[in-house]
């Protein structure tokens, strides 16, 4: 193990299947920079490999495939650096972006093994890869709202790719969905029961693999597909009420949509959950989420991690965001003061500046 990474190369019939496991289960598995320059490293170095076949990216523990970023070392480059530059989240957030973009363009097939908890950072991995398994325990989660942060990670990219307006909703709302709503949104694209990952590895490593990447790529649909789950994929929550979603979420006007939200007095538990992320979340970074997606519709891959990067040196610099993680996950008094009670009141220079290229931030350095 490496930095909290765990690097194996597993033999197959003729070559060789890399595979990465995050193992900070007490973290949930957790990003560190650390974590992330070896995943880098390592997809690099496995990508100009004749014999490396494939990869699987996994993680240790029934808990979390990863629950994020490591938040709270976020928070401390961002509070003892007021104003910015904050370093360390900073070049965190560069070095994350560069390896989603290594995952989101990789030849060869990448398999995620997306168990348990899967949010932010792990969510943005899970986004990345070509194959992407969710289970019966798959609990998969946008809160960054919450903390006065914003769905990253490429987030800006496959959240404006699913239907209609569920990315915008589950952007705004915190809400959480389980493997079946996985697959309705694309975030998931095989479901297997969550104690069949060491079956589907065997039969990996048990399978003769063609020199042909894009054929590596069918190879292991296969494999995928040829297991039978294990479990009963869960009850859809998000598809059965897109039609209030698509009501709730439509047009520009940000507080319209969030009146609608906040108006609602159903008996759907899951809704109303939704409804309380929306309304007990920062109103600044519910504007910066809506104006990000907005400005992202149709941008490339290289467009939207380049502007992720401006928005997030941006908030690490700001104190909102601060204040969030304090809230909810340092003295857990779950009472954020955010600086504006609604998105009306939050001034337009302001919001402005969140989009403007920061001074001094870290270069993305995608590669070629």
């Amino acid at each position: 193990m490496s930095a909290g990474v765990k690097v194996e190369e597993l033999k197959t019939l003729n070559g060789v299947i890399g595979r990465l496991t995050l193992d900070v289960p007490k973290t949930l598995n957790s990003l560190t920079l650390d974590m992330v320059d070896v995943i880098a490293e390592r997809l690099e170095a496995w990508a100009v490999r004749d014999d490396v076949a494939a990869v699987v990216i996994d993680g240790e523990g029934e808990k979390a495939f990863c629950a994020g970023g490591d938040v709270q070392a976020l928070r401390d480059s961002s509070v003892n650096n007021p104003g910015g530059p904050c370093d360390y989240a900073e070049n965190f957030f560069a070095r994350e972006y560069r390896m989603n973009y290594i995952m989101h363009t990789y030849k060869k097939p990448i398999l995620c093994w997306g168990h348990g908890v899967v949010m932010g950072g792990g969510l943005g991995i899970l986004a990345a890869c070509s194959h992407r398994v969710v289970s019966e325990r798959t609990r998969i989660g946008m809160p960054e709202i919450t903390i006065a942060l914003f769905p990253d990670v490429g987030g800006s990219y496959f959240l404006n790719k699913m239907p209609g307006h569920a990315g915008r909703f589950l952007a705004l709302t915190a809400a959480s969905i389980n493997a079946t709503d996985a697959l309705f949104c694309g975030l998931g694209t095989h479901f297997l029961g969550a104690d069949q990952k060491e079956t589907v590895i065997s039969a990996m490593a048990g399978t003769v693999w063609p020199a042909d990447a894009a054929e590596c790529g069918e190879t292991l649909n296969a494999i995928l597909t040829g297991v039978s789950p294990s479990a009963e994929q869960p009850a859809p929550q998000l598809e059965p009420v897109m039609g209030e979603v698509e009501q709730w979420m439509a047009g520009d006007d940000l507080a319209a949509i969030i009146a609608r939200v906040g108006a609602y007095d159903g008996d759907n538990a899951w809704l109303g959950k939704a409804r309380d992320g929306l309304m007990h979340g920062s109103k600044l970074a519910a504007s910066w989420i809506f104006r990000q997606l907005n400005e992202t519709k149709g941008a490339s891959l290289e467009q939207v991690f380049e502007s992720e990067l401006r928005l997030g040196t941006n908030i690490m610099r700001h104190s909102e965001f601060g204040e969030g993680v304090r809230a909810l996950l340092i003295d857990k008094d779950r009472n954020p003061q955010w600086l504006y009670e609604s998105v009306e009141a939050v001034p337009a220079d302001v919001l402005d500046s969140f989009f403007t290229a920061p001074e001094g931030a870290p270069d993305l350095n995608l590669p070629e």
